[in-house]
């Protein structure tokens, strides 16, 4: 596994020239941020050696170099997930490339459904910390050390520092910001009523279908995480309706401009 990072890193390294210090991964609708992205390089995942392709509407399956807030980032037009079938070393390999390019920072967005009865559709969530939900972990079988340790610390999965200046951004910008718990989930399927207040009781604030293996692995490898969720359906009782992908995606677009607006300059901060 190790030379297959090392030489996936090395292709990319070799096309984007000078090493990026952050590395984005944009979820379901949330391509749009690409476009604040002063691009230099654009790779798509078909091209690049050991990495999987995205099957999923609203992933376009680009790997894109640039500047944005000043830095040189590392984006994930779209990521993959558990439910297309791959598996979890899969899932997370680009984390893995990402780290070993010298990325140390990363941040991950995701659209998700609500379920505490205080968000409304279209909020934006800070994730504060995750439940583990997936039928698989991805670091299940024999460690390898250079990679992190065998039982890495998950006591600060996401960055406190990190979420405190992002709170910052959204209050001098007048932008309505959550803070809360996400639940990572197998999918595809939507949940059912009883899934969503199941999840609720846990203590989760909101649910989807991606997030959590990726972060493990970055906090595995000891890279600082900021996670950023929008809530693009209702699984509170008296608000569930039936809901498609599309749908959701129309919603992430929507509310997408504030979630990069705060992308942007918590860039631009670091």
């Amino acid at each position: 596994m190790l030379k297959t990072i090392e030489a996936t890193a090395d292709y990319i390294s070799k096309i984007i020239g000078d090493q990026p210090e952050i590395g984005i991964i944009l979820g379901s609708g949330l391509g749009g941020l690409a476009k604040e992205i002063e691009i230099e390089k654009e790779i798509p995942y078909g091209q690049i050696p050991n990495f999987p392709v995205s099957t999923v509407d609203g992933h376009n399956g680009h790997l894109i170099s640039g500047k944005l807030g000043g830095k040189k980032v590392l984006a994930m037009q779209g990521r993959f997930h558990f439910y297309e079938g791959y598996n979890m070393k899969e899932v997370t390999f680009p984390v893995r490339v990402m780290k070993k390019l010298g990325i140390e920072y990363l941040f991950v967005s995701n659209a998700t459904g609500g379920l505490n009865p205080d968000f409304k559709i279209g909020d934006l969530m800070i994730i504060n910390d995750h439940i583990n939900m997936f039928p698989e972990h991805p670091l299940r079988g024999p460690n390898i050390d250079e990679l992190g340790p065998r039982f890495p610390d998950m006591s600060q999965a996401y960055c406190k520092e990190l979420r405190q200046k992002a709170k910052f951004i959204a209050l001098k910008n007048k932008i309505e910001i959550k803070e809360g718990v996400y639940v990572g989930v197998q999918g595809p399927t939507f949940e059912t009523p009883h899934e969503y207040k199941m999840f609720r009781i846990l203590g989760g604030d909101v649910v989807g279908m991606s997030t959590v293996p990726e972060v493990i692995v970055a906090r595995q490898m000891n890279m600082k995480v900021f996670g950023i969720s929008i809530v693009t359906d209702s699984g509170v009782p008296g608000e569930i309706v039936e809901i498609s992908h599309e749908e959701v995606q129309e919603v992430a677009m929507k509310s997408e401009p504030y979630m990069t607006q705060i992308l942007k300059q918590l860039i631009e901060e670091l």
